[in-house]
C-alpha cells in the first residue's frame, strides 16, 4: 500500500515527469554529437573513388592510349637548349598544333624546333652542292633562287608536315565519331554515367580508330580530376578541331548545366554527325570528275586513239604495200 500511495502521489508523478523531460532534453542535445557522420563518410568515399578513377585513367593513358612519348634525342635537346631555339623560333600556336596532331609533351616541341632549325641548313647545303658541283652552267640568279627556295622549303616543311598530320588525324576521328555517338547513346540510355560511357565506347572503338579512343580516354581522365567538367568537353573540341565534335561538346555542357537529358542531346548530335559524314562523302564524289579530267586526257585518250586509229593505219599500210 505504501508503494501504491508513493506512485500515485502527485509529487512523485511530477518528479518522474520532470526527470523524463530532463533525460529527453539531454539525449536530444547530445545525439548530434554522438551520431555517426554518414554524409561526411559518403563524401570521403566519393572523394576516394574519384582519386582512384583519376589514378586508373592516368595509368591507362600512360600504358596503352598512345600518349606516352619517348624523350627527345639528346643531341637535339642539347642543341635547342644551347642555341635557345625555343625563343628564337617561338610559335605561339605550336602547342595547339601539336595537340591536334596527337603529339604531346616537351619532347615533341623540342624536336619541332630542332627540325625547323636543321632542315633549312640541310636543304640549303644540298641545293648549294647541286648548283656548284652538278649544274655549274646555270646563271647566278637561278643558283641563288634555288638555294633560297631550298632554305625556305626546309623552314616551312615541319609546319606543313604537322598540318598534314593533324588533318589526317581529324579525318580518321570523324570517320568513326558518328558510330561512337550511337554506342554512347546506348550506354547512356542503359543507365551508365557519361564517364563509364566514354570508357566503354573508347574500348570498343579502339579497333576502328585508335585516335578517337585516345581522345575519349583523355576526356574521361579530365572529367575525373578537372574542377570544371565544361573544360573537359571544351578541350575535346579544341583537340579535334571539327564542328561536329564542337557541337557535341556544347550539347553535353548544356545538358549538364541545365539538367536536360543527355540521351536526347546525343541522339540529335549522332544524327547531325552522320549527315556531316554523308555530306563530306558527297563532296568528295562531286570533286572526282574535275580531278579525273587530266588523267583521262593524258592516259586514256592516247590509248583510245591508238585502238581506234591503229587498225585503219594498218589497213592503209597494207594497201600501200600491195600497190
Amino acid at each position: 500500500m505504501d508503494i501504491v500511495e508513493t506512485l500515485t502521489d502527485p509529487l512523485t508523478i511530477a518528479g518522474i515527469l520532470a526527470a523524463g523531460a530532463c533525460f529527453a532534453t539531454v539525449v536530444t542535445l547530445a545525439s548530434p554529437m554522438l551520431a555517426e557522420d554518414k554524409l561526411g563518410a559518403r563524401l570521403k568515399e566519393v572523394a576516394k573513388k574519384r582519386e582512384e578513377l583519376r589514378k586508373k585513367s592516368r595509368a591507362d593513358l600512360a600504358r596503352g592510349s598512345g600518349l606516352q612519348h619517348k624523350d627527345a634525342n639528346q643531341f637535339a635537346k642539347g642543341l635547342v637548349q644551347k642555341l635557345n631555339l625555343q625563343k628564337a623560333l617561338e610559335d605561339d600556336t605550336l602547342t595547339e598544333k601539336l595537340v591536334r596532331a596527337g603529339l604531346r609533351g616537351n619532347a615533341a616541341q623540342t624536336m619541332f624546333y630542332f627540325y625547323r632549325a636543321a632542315l633549312p641548313i640541310g636543304f640549303g647545303l644540298i641545293a648549294l652542292f647541286y648548283v656548284l658541283a652538278l649544274a655549274p652552267h646555270l646563271e647566278l640568279h637561278i643558283k641563288l633562287a634555288a638555294v633560297v627556295f631550298s632554305v625556305a622549303a626546309g623552314y616551312y616543311a615541319p609546319g606543313l608536315y604537322l598540318q598534314n598530320l593533324a588533318d589526317n588525324r581529324r579525318m580518321k576521328i570523324m570517320q568513326a565519331f558518328p558510330d561512337s555517338l550511337d554506342m554512347m547513346l546506348i550506354c547512356v540510355e542503359s543507365g551508365m554515367s557519361i564517364e563509364l560511357a566514354l570508357q566503354r565506347v573508347g574500348q570498343e572503338i579502339a579497333s576502328v580508330s585508335v585516335e578517337l579512343a585516345e581522345e575519349f580516354a583523355l576526356t574521361n581522365a579530365e572529367l575525373s580530376y578537372l574542377p570544371d567538367r565544361r573544360q573537359a568537353y571544351e578541350n575535346l573540341a579544341r583537340r579535334t578541331n571539327h564542328p561536329g565534335v564542337k557541337s557535341v561538346a556544347m550539347a553535353l555542357t548544356q545538358a549538364e548545366k541545365y539538367g536536360t537529358p543527355i540521351g536526347s542531346a546525343l541522339r540529335v548530335m549522332a544524327k547531325e554527325n552522320r549527315e556531316l559524314r554523308l555530306a563530306e562523302a558527297e563532296k568528295k564524289a562531286a570533286s572526282l570528275p574535275p580531278k579525273l579530267t587530266v588523267p583521262m586526257i593524258v592516259f586514256f585518250l592516247p590509248v583510245l586513239f591508238a585502238v581506234i586509229i591503229g587498225p585503219a593505219i594498218i589497213q592503209i599500210g597494207d594497201i600501200m604495200s600491195n600497190q
